[in-house]
């Protein structure tokens, strides 16, 4: 009865302009409801509407393609003018988590701007389709050149697509209990014979020994379609030059729900949604400890892998199991929180210092200037606090990629390296604004940079690369404000708004 007085409160007419969806799982189904009506979502795109409007009304991961669409419709409305993909499964998994996941689930509308309660000019964790498509790219050895293709992916199969081109029996992509995950490798963009090798040979991408060498890229929010966009205008020369050896995908990669940083790290990394690998978002409750857990602060980024589920795997885990330990790291992990397994990680090295303030206080006047960086194109972003730390964390970065790839021999089987600055650019100025696209072409000029590095070593041909991120991105409304804390304080339950998005009743 809670739950359902918690809806009625959250779908008043009166909300509609900052709650786009209310969500809940009961019986096993989800549900989702707004001011237009309420519907429940059964798996495979079957929708049974209970009242008024399916505010569900599509689930097209292709939504707003070509990205000239999106520009003319940027930030929908209302929710029957949006697209939710794969809105049942997606639900399904956050709601799969009894002592973490919450009772409702409220998500805003895209053009929400909620700065008191942590909102930005551009915004990201919506079940939405364009603030849940990540770009995907796959380029390189064992990888077929198609160029820019209309099709999609989901973000949980990043981590599948990389163990496999690693080295990785498609028979191990289980998680610790033998269970199957929720992605699967994108087989069908890739000549496994080419790419780890068949019954004659060790594959074009295996150095002497049989080692394989993949890199998998993370620029953090990066936008999908802009990406594409400014690739094919000759602004991104680093992202064209993926393309020229593989492929994008125009629909990208549909992110976890909810679309935001943590949770699609960790999907990514695991292959699995929320709801197995218990990173439910960047700030949630824990029933069965009664505290509130944020993995995506300073102060706690290092330590995300400590909140996984038990039975979870890592695909450097993966990988791992599968690589002969040598004197060279098999699997690296840079600048990324959810490292658990690897054989080199900047985390590890926080977690040996103490942590993030004692590494803060060691580092002072080693961590890259901003002001003197060479990918820097415009100074004036540099007020912004996240975007000046982005710039050190990411040239800091590039310089752990560099070393760890000093010879083309030592370098390992799997590298994973995070860049930051995109999500910055993206948060203080909005999609398709000057500080995004200066994000965007900054990433670039450190992807050239280590791509010339490898094609100096004589080994760019050999390496297979992945490139995604972890969520899109779309622009709020400063018009468009409120909270929906009133409505739920005024009926008189105890509950906690975790997020805010994240309703736990007491």
């Amino acid at each position: 009865m809670s739950r359902d007085a918690v809806v009625e409160a959250l779908c008043a007419p009166d909300l509609a302009a900052v709650v786009d969806l209310v969500l809940w799982v009961e019986d096993g189904v989800a549900h989702a409801a707004n001011a237009l009506g309420a519907v429940r979502l059964h798996e495979g795109g079957h929708h049974e509407v209970l009242r008024g409007t399916d505010p569900v009304a599509s689930e097209d991961p292709m939504a707003f393609l070509p990205y000239e669409h999106e520009l003319r419709c940027p930030s929908p409305a209302v929710s029957t003018d949006n697209a939710y993909p794969y809105a049942a499964q997606r639900i399904l998994s956050l709601f799969a988590d009894a002592e973490r996941s919450p009772d409702v689930a409220v998500v805003h509308t895209p053009r929400h701007y909620f700065p008191d309660e942590g909102g930005h000019v551009g915004e990201h964790g919506s079940l939405d389709v364009v603030q849940s498509r990540a770009p995907l790219l796959l380029s390189g050895a064992g990888v077929r050149r198609r160029g820019y293709v209309a099709e999609h992916a989901r973000l949980v199969d990043v981590g599948p697509t990389l163990a496999v081109l690693a080295g990785v029996p498609e028979a191990d992509l289980r998680d610790g209990a033998g269970l199957p995950l929720d992605g699967r490798p994108m087989l069908e963009h890739l000549d496994l014979a080419v790419a780890v090798g068949d019954a004659d040979g060790p594959g074009d991408n295996a150095r002497p020994g049989g080692r394989r060498r993949v890199v998998g890229i993370l620029w953090d929010g990066a936008h999908c379609g802009e990406l594409l966009a400014m690739a094919e205008a000759g602004r991104l020369p680093g992202i064209a030059r993926l393309v020229e050896r593989g492929l994008a995908l125009r629909g990208g990669a549909v992110a976890e729900f909810p679309s935001v940083t943590l949770t699609n790290h960790t999907s990514i990394l695991t292959g699995v949604g929320p709801g197995r690998h218990g990173v439910l978002g960047n700030v949630y409750y824990d029933r069965a400890t009664g505290q509130q857990v944020v993995p995506n602060d300073a102060e706690t980024w290092h330590r995300s892998a400590e909140w996984l589920r038990p039975g979870v795997r890592t695909v450097f885990e993966m990988v791992n199991d599968h690589v002969p330990q040598g004197d060279s790291p098999r699997t690296a992990s840079v600048d990324e929180a959810i490292d658990r397994g690897a054989d080199y990680g900047t985390m590890a090295l926080l977690r040996a210092v103490g942590g993030f303030e004692a590494a803060t206080k060691a580092s002072e006047g080693v961590l890259p200037e901003p002001a003197e960086s060479a990918y820097l194109r415009d100074a004036s972003h540099l007020t912004d606090d996240y975007f000046r730390w982005a710039v050190q964390v990411d040239d800091l970065g590039l310089q752990q990629v560099l070393e760890l790839w000093g010879d083309a021999d030592s370098a390992p089987t799997l590298t994973w390296w995070a860049n930051t600055v995109t999500d910055a650019g993206h948060h203080g100025g909005g999609p398709r604004s000057d500080m995004a696209r200066h994000a965007l072409e900054q990433s670039d000029a450190r992807l050239v940079t280590f791509l010339d590095h490898l094609e100096g070593l004589g080994v760019l041909d050999e390496v297979t690369f992945l490139l995604t991120a972890d969520h899109g991105f779309e622009g709020s409304d400063p018009s468009v404000t409120g909270s929906w804390r009133p409505a739920l304080d005024a009926l008189g339950i105890p509950y906690r708004d975790e997020g805010p998005g994240f309703v736990y009743l007491l």
